[in-house]
């Protein structure tokens, strides 16, 4: 174990040339960060989580019933033993020729059949009193972390200076606010991490869990070897957008279209700008080319620029999302009238793809009813099965 140890922690991958772990010791005249401050944010991150919870419970309940949120889910489907056994012992999908079989057994059409089984897979799915409470939840924390962030940077050197950045490294003295700055989003994204296994399943799941992966990464590595002061950076701007799509989805849970309209206008606006402009030209800049010139090279330096591109192709995949969002709500003419920025999307498919059917709500017949299949349209109540971009929602 101190032969891993030792070669996990070598001095020559993480540190530049002729520093050593020894010349980063607290001493009485400074502080530097230390390994063994992130253990802090693993018991953090359960209280976070526990604080969610009531969070939720007390807060953001009432608010959502205040707003007339419903609390009630996805329409339930009828009771059928037979579809129930093939729903939970052999597929949530079936294909067209266990649709056929099923048709000819219940005596019941296939469009029918089908409509049972998008009603089954959305009982599983939240209401959209919970689908609130988690973005309220999410809003609150980046919308804290954020002003914090604003506040705390704007007093520094680096902020204005990139450059500062770099001068002294790593011999840059650690902060109380950057230690709590650091430790907090550390936190954070522990939670986030681990309650993803247990908060609304999204069709991005592997690229969210990719996603926070690289943050946590991120955040370690910059801490360790003391790139704090480009961290804060990093999160303070990634903190930003995030406010925007919460709130978005908040007003869209509460049916307030315009507001939601506004704020995703807002959030896509400021998403782009962030993510493929001002990241690129300002973060990528000072770690790639300013740092190369003032530190130089060595293997963490590698690693950690590594996981900044990484970050950056996550960004262009999901500008692309919220492009396409925005486009597809302006072909399909649900643009607001207010305003051409006023796209009309009731999803951000970057982020909440989990929707609930809103369409053919009747309960299945006993028979075949072939009226049904004669119209062969998808009548959808509302906007909801045009805004997921799919015949029916469940199907992201």
């Amino acid at each position: 174990m101190a032969g891993i140890l030792a070669w996990f922690w070598n001095e020559r991958f993480w540190l530049p040339h002729n520093v050593t772990w020894a010349d980063l010791k607290n001493t009485d005249e400074a502080t530097f960060p230390q390994a063994e401050d992130l253990y802090l944010a693993c018991p953090l991150a359960f209280c976070i989580f526990m604080i969610r919870l009531v969070f939720e419970r007390f807060i953001a309940r009432p608010c959502a019933m205040g707003l007339k949120i419903q609390t009630n889910g996805p329409q339930k489907a009828q009771p059928n033993a037979i579809l129930e056994k093939v729903f939970t012992a052999i597929t949530k999908h079936p294909d067209e020729k266990r649709l056929e079989g099923l048709s000819k057994q219940l005596d019941w059409d296939v469009r029918t059949i089908q409509r049972w089984f998008r009603q089954r897979r959305n009982q599983e799915k939240p209401s959209t009193l919970a689908r609130f409470c988690e973005s309220m939840w999410r809003f609150t924390f980046y919308l804290y972390i954020f002003t914090y962030g604003v506040r705390f940077l704007k007093k520094t050197p680096w902020l204005w200076n990139t450059k500062e950045c770099w001068y002294n490294y790593p011999y840059q003295p650690l902060t109380v606010d950057i230690h709590y700055y650091y430790i907090l989003e550390l936190s954070f994204y522990l939670s986030l991490l681990f309650s993803q296994f247990t908060d609304i399943r999204r069709k991005d799941f592997l690229i969210m869990f990719l996603h926070h992966v690289a943050t946590i990464s991120l955040i370690t590595f910059s801490y360790v070897n003391n790139m704090a002061r480009v961290g804060t950076l990093v999160m303070c701007l990634h903190d930003a957008a995030d406010v925007l799509i919460e709130a978005a989805k908040m007003a869209n849970y509460a049916k307030c279209q315009i507001l939601c309209n506004l704020l995703f206008a807002m959030f896509a606006i400021l998403f782009i700008s962030s993510r493929l402009g001002v990241y690129p030209v300002w973060i990528l800049n000072t770690t790639l080319f300013e740092s190369w010139e003032i530190v130089g090279p060595y293997p963490s330096w590698w690693v950690f620029n590594l996981l900044l591109i990484l970050l950056q192709l996550l960004h262009s995949f999901w500008s692309y999302l919220i492009v396409k969002t925005a486009c597809r709500a302006i072909s399909k003419g649900k643009v607001s009238h207010y305003t051409q920025l006023h796209f009309r999307v009731s999803k951000d498919d970057r982020s909440d793809i989990e929707s609930s059917s809103d369409e053919d709500d009747s309960p299945p017949p006993n028979q075949k009813h072939h009226n049904s299949t004669t119209n062969g349209t998808n009548k959808n109540h509302g906007t909801n099965g045009y805004l997921t971009g799919a015949p029916y929602p469940d199907e992201h």
